[in-house]
């Protein structure tokens, strides 16, 4: 193939009348008129310079246009940057600087804002607003149009995704076409998508789960998307009849069932309901079924490897868990330290093996060496363990286990105890420095509303289902969690918050 992304996703769509989006004020796009569009970009790109393997930054509102740009990038053999448009000006100048960005691509606030500190820079900045105006689209009137896309070849990178940058700086995960082509391919055929569905997209675009996973399995298949800004409870609610699938985060779903609209009518149409980016709660997962009869599909993936397991399609899917490995991934459970497999049952890293791990860390070999093993399985830093049946469970991260008294503690296990709780909502389970046992655990808990949980009960029942060691300290209640836009509870944050707690105590 001469462009292997371009024709797996794009090219065989420039005669198709099918509609591709639909928007929330009655009007939709085509496959066609999309790829046009693609076209009219990619013809903007190449008449102001830009060549294979450029950098293009792109920070705007989710648009139609962010997908267009997207696909003109794919088009032109350009390396796609994503940045998130809450990302301050600050992150985004470290990012360009970073990546080498040749262009960045943002709306003419933060245009006005970033030509500030790049007056003397050889990055070209141009405006392009969610409704399609700005400075990028006067361009096309003398730009040349042209159909035929660059060549690239499967191991050449399609995109940067920076990582969060919770244990230093951010990183950019290098993501190859072959990465994009095998994930795509994979999830087409494991959850049975087909130019039938009808899928919600109510995420951002800027993250690998609405982009390379919602996005690129709508594309594989030229099935329709129901196109919403963002997650709003009655604009999905309003669209659910249409639909045959959604893509979401756990607060997603929490937050639709607590509205009294959601029904096992008004979801009987839906095939197939998936939840990731951040741990599906069991009791969530069992709400959720009560209140439709459907069971929500909880899968596994980061930003460096998209999708890596999934419960089935068909059988059982196993609240709690992330089911097994996608065909084509090898998953293995190692220790951390040694490298040595572990047997079921055993908490260790996850380590995996696939065509959709990524090429590696923009500009970081030596980072990148250290996340593969000499056989080439990556690390995912993911703390995890199988259970009797094969079936894949999430601790948490290798960063937040807890080490108290030299005896380890994983958050999650204490959080499944802590939500079971009658009148716990919602838990966060950190460790912070503590006097005597270098590490504490401590508590945060969001209650259910109208109910404070008497926190003498809460320590009773904790010590009845877990060995005293891993009961926390203390017990502080919030009325929410910080978290990330994709519903991530940011332990960091949390941590951090509270790194003087024990200490102020004494």
């Amino acid at each position: 193939m001469k462009n292997p992304l371009f024709e797996k996703l794009f090219k065989n769509k420039e005669n198709d009348e099918n509609v591709f989006l639909s928007f929330g004020d009655g009007t939709s796009l085509t496959y066609k008129e999309y790829v046009k569009m693609i076209y009219e970009f990619s013809s903007i790109f190449s008449s102001i310079g830009l060549k294979p393997g450029d950098r293009l930054a792109l920070k705007i509102e989710k648009s139609l246009y962010f997908l267009v740009v997207y696909g003109a990038c794919v088009h032109r053999g350009l390396i796609f940057l994503p940045i998130n448009d809450s990302a301050t000006t600050k992150e985004l100048l470290y990012f360009l600087k970073d990546s080498e960005t040749r262009i960045v691509i943002s709306d003419k606030e933060q245009v006005h804002e970033l030509k500030k500190f790049l007056i003397n820079s050889d990055v070209l900045i141009e405006t392009l607003e969610k409704d399609g105006t700005g400075s990028l689209r006067t361009i096309a009137k003398c730009a040349h149009f042209s159909a035929e896309p660059e060549v690239r070849n499967l191991q050449d990178i399609a995109a940067l995704l920076y990582t969060s940058g919770t244990t230093g700086r951010p990183k950019a995960a290098m993501i190859t076409h072959e990465n994009l082509i095998s994930n795509s391919k994979t999830l087409m055929e494991f959850w049975r998508f087909s130019r039938k569905d009808i899928l919600i997209h109510a995420l951002p675009v800027y993250h690998t789960h609405g982009l390379f996973v919602a996005t690129n399995v709508i594309l594989m298949v030229s099935a329709r998307m129901i196109f919403i800004s963002k997650f709003d409870v009655d604009s999905v609610i309003k669209v659910l009849p249409k639909a045959t699938t959604i893509m979401g985060v756990p607060t997603y779903y929490s937050r639709l069932i607590e509205s009294p609209n959601l029904t096992k009518e008004l979801t009987q149409h839906m095939r197939l309901i998936i939840s990731g980016s951040a741990p599906l709660t069991k009791e969530l997962s069992d709400k959720f079924f009560e209140r439709t009869g459907k069971r929500i599909l909880e899968r596994y993936g980061m930003t460096e490897t998209n999708m890596i397991s999934s419960n089935p399609y068909f059988g059982e899917r196993r609240a709690g868990t992330v089911g097994h490995a996608l065909p084509g991934i090898k998953i293995r459970i190692c220790n951390p330290e040694t490298g040595k497999r572990l047997s079921r049952g055993h908490v260790g890293e996850v380590e995996l093996k696939g065509k959709n791990v990524f090429r590696g860390y923009w500009k970081m070999s030596k980072k990148t060496q250290e996340n593969f093993r000499h056989d080439g399985f990556f690390r995912t830093g993911d703390l995890g363990k199988f259970d009797q049946q094969g079936f894949l469970e999430i601790v948490g991260r290798l960063k937040d286990l807890i080490i108290t008294g030299g005896l380890n503690v994983y958050p999650k296990e204490v959080e499944t105890i802590l939500d079971s709780f009658s009148g716990v909502k919602e838990s966060a389970v950190i460790g912070v420095p503590h006097f005597d046992f270098g590490e504490a655990v401590l508590a945060v808990i969001i209650s259910e509303t109208g109910s404070v949980p008497d926190v003498k009960h809460i320590a009773q029942y904790l010590e009845g289902n877990l060995a005293k060691y891993k009961c926390p300290k203390e017990y502080i209640f919030m009325n929410s969690l910080p978290r990330n836009n994709l519903g991530k509870v940011l332990k960091k944050s949390l941590r951090e918050k509270y790194r003087n707690y024990f200490t102020n105590i004494e």
